[in-house]
């Protein structure tokens, strides 16, 4: 049995280098502004990205990739090896079709395949986390077992939490009312967003202005892990500012092992707007 595979998506938010040091393969999903479709994280970067979003008088529209191009990955990496058993890790199936057209690309295989596809339960680094640690597990000749087991655990033991600064982008994506939307830009109402156990997005609390926003993250997540010692993961849309207080706020208050930084991808930058801030926090 050859060496295990990694493949993701682009919603796992991985920086391109980090990708090609682990040997991590990633199909894309794209954004489309109007007519103008851009691949994320190829044709178009998080930077980039948030300029178009600001400056679009329409909310762009993103599209998942289709079965056959799962399969026509998944063939390349068995023409390399036959025998490798690929783990194809993805945005949560709850959020997103992407997992299911990888779970069917699996089925148009033209040869016996080990393929096992893995819903992350998660978005964002959430995803990253996950299949990072499998491709440093897989780059160590870890078995395929033992890689899934060590994600099963990440994703029970992953807390994430979203700082986002405007309810008009969940307005528009169809998850609160005009109503809501309105009455927490009046009232400077920031919504923390955390994942459920099956990755729906959902509220955890409402409070009024950034910093005391912070300063409940950083609680939640002492309430949670207390004095154990934790990785941190900080993602950054376009406030860079904003999510270096955060991570101070929070470096504060847990103990701090080792940090990480990513940008949040256009993909899921859609649904959370300019301004947002996230934290993953694991043990370690």
């Amino acid at each position: 049995m050859g060496k295990v595979r990694i493949v993701t998506d682009s919603t796992s938010d991985i920086p391109a280098e980090v990708r090609e040091r682990l040997g991590i393969s990633m199909v894309p999903l794209k954004v489309l502004f109007g007519e103008d479709t851009y691949t994320d994280s190829i044709t178009i970067q998080p930077d980039e990205f948030y300029e178009k979003l600001q400056a679009s008088p329409v909310l762009p529209k993103t599209s998942q990739p289709s079965p056959a191009e799962f399969s026509e990955l998944y063939e390349q990496l068995l023409e390399e090896d036959p025998d490798s058993p690929i783990i194809s890790i993805h945005l949560a199936s709850v959020l997103s079709g992407t997992y299911q057209s990888a779970f069917i690309a699996d089925s148009m295989l033209e040869r016996e395949a080990d393929v096992t596809v893995v819903d992350s339960k998660s978005a964002s680094y959430g995803i990253g986390l996950q299949v990072v640690k499998a491709a440093e597990m897989a780059q160590a000749g870890e078995s395929k077992e033992r890689i899934l087991e060590e994600l099963e655990r990440i994703q029970k033991d992953l807390k994430v939490y979203f700082l986002v600064d405007s309810l008009e982008f969940l307005h528009k994506g169809g998850r609160i009312g005009r109503a809501s939307a309105l009455i927490g830009s009046i009232l400077n109402i920031k919504p923390i967003l955390s994942l459920d156990e099956n990755g729906g997005v959902y509220s955890v609390d409402k409070v009024r202005g950034s910093k005391k926003a912070m300063a409940r993250i950083a609680e939640m997540l002492k309430e949670e892990f207390g004095d154990e010692p934790v990785g941190l993961i900080l993602a950054k849309t376009d406030n860079q500012e904003l999510t270096d207080e955060l991570g101070k706020r929070v470096k504060e208050v847990i103990n701090v092992k080792e940090v990480g930084y990513t940008a949040v991808g256009s993909v899921i930058g859609v649904h959370t707007g300019p301004g947002t801030s996230a934290v993953f926090v694991y043990r370690v």
